[in-house]
């Protein structure tokens, strides 16, 4: 029998196999959401997140510098996590969309600091800036959880090798 070709990366090789390689890893999908400077709704859809801690209770969120809403979420105080259900592909899909007016297609509520809360996402983290890392070509954006909901009654959004994929239960 023959066995599979394996492509491999090493320093300095293509970026897409790396990027290839890196999406074996499944995740689940987000939208992370805060007030830019004039006061508006800003948010992105973001896969790199990740809980840091539960003493003191930490998240982080890794956005591309690239991205429009980064220097809103880097400069604001507070921010959130919405972690989208199966069913909410297509807020993912709005979110990462350039040049769309993101909010005026979805429902949502606002926390005690007026950042926006998707409504109906499997959880909600509202959070406090902690801290701020460089991360490349991403910022490394930690914060101190001070609100959540969430509910377990409907199944995650999840990415894995560049497409949309469900959760299988047996």
């Amino acid at each position: 029998m023959k066995s599979p070709s394996h492509t491999e990366y090493r320093s300095g090789s293509d970026p897409r196999i790396l990027r290839d390689a890196l999406g074996t890893f499944a995740t689940g999908v987000t939208v992370v959401t805060s007030l830019g400077d004039n006061g508006e709704p800003v948010g992105l859809t973001a896969n790199s997140f990740t809980s840091v801690s539960l003493d003191p209770p930490l998240l982080l969120v890794c956005p591309a510098r690239s991205a429009s809403t980064t220097s809103a979420l880097e400069a604001s105080d507070h921010f959130a996590i919405n972690v989208l259900r199966a069913d909410q592909r297509h807020i993912s899909t709005l979110f990462a969309t350039k040049g769309t007016d993101r909010f005026s297609e979805i429902t949502f509520d606002t926390c005690d600091h007026g950042v926006p809360i998707i409504h109906d996402a499997l959880a909600n983290f509202e959070c406090r800036k902690h801290a701020v890392h460089d991360g490349g070509d991403h910022l490394i954006l930690i914060g101190e959880i001070t609100r959540v909901r969430f509910t377990r009654e409907h199944e995650p959004l999840l990415y894995y090798g560049g497409q949309y994929r469900s959760l299988l239960v047996d």
